[in-house]
């Protein structure tokens, strides 16, 4: 029978445990902010790295690479708390959450592709063009606005009104 107390025996000392889950969650932010945003699919970019990093930690603990299970909690813990904290701060102060949080930035306007902003994304005007028929729009000279939102979905805004899809309202009763 195995030697329950070496699972949850610490490799490592708390504090470099938890100073390693901060200088990694950090650099890694940072280093997905600076790459942008379109690669991130439906999930925002922090969203990714908290999962990235989660699966990590947890990985040693789960299957006992000489790491314990409490090592790899208190790292989930530390990555978690990194989160919040730096969603808090957002929240308070808006200058901190302008260098942290991605903001929706215009691709198009007026009709006019943004070109600087897809040299930036590593876009490519058919790419553009694809997300647009996926709106039922065939012509940038369309669109009003349209949006790279921060979770690298496109939002569009159409010439007119008109061609917005309202969704149905519900029977009468």
């Amino acid at each position: 029978m195995p030697d329950l107390s070496d699972m949850f025996e610490l490799d490592a000392p708390v504090l470099e445990l938890i100073i390693r889950g901060v200088v990694i969650y950090l650099a890694l932010l940072v280093l997905m902010r600076i790459t942008g945003q379109r690669e991130s699919g439906g999930l925002g970019l922090t969203d990714v790295l908290i999962v990235v990093l989660i699966a990590e930690a947890a990985a040693g603990g789960l299957v006992g690479d000489s790491r314990s299970v409490t090592g790899g909690i208190i790292l989930v813990a530390t990555i978690l708390v990194c989160s919040v904290a730096i969603d808090a701060a957002a929240y308070r102060f808006p200058r901190f959450s302008a260098v942290l949080k991605a903001r929706p930035r215009p691709l198009i306007e007026d009709g006019r592709l943004n070109h600087e902003l897809m040299r930036r994304e590593f876009m490519t005007t058919q790419e553009v063009l694809s997300q647009l028929r996926l709106h039922g729009i065939q012509d940038p000279a369309r669109v009003h606005l349209a949006y790279l939102e921060p979770n690298g979905m496109i939002s569009v805004l159409p010439e007119n009104d008109d061609d917005i899809d309202s969704p149905p309202h519900p029977p009468a009763q």
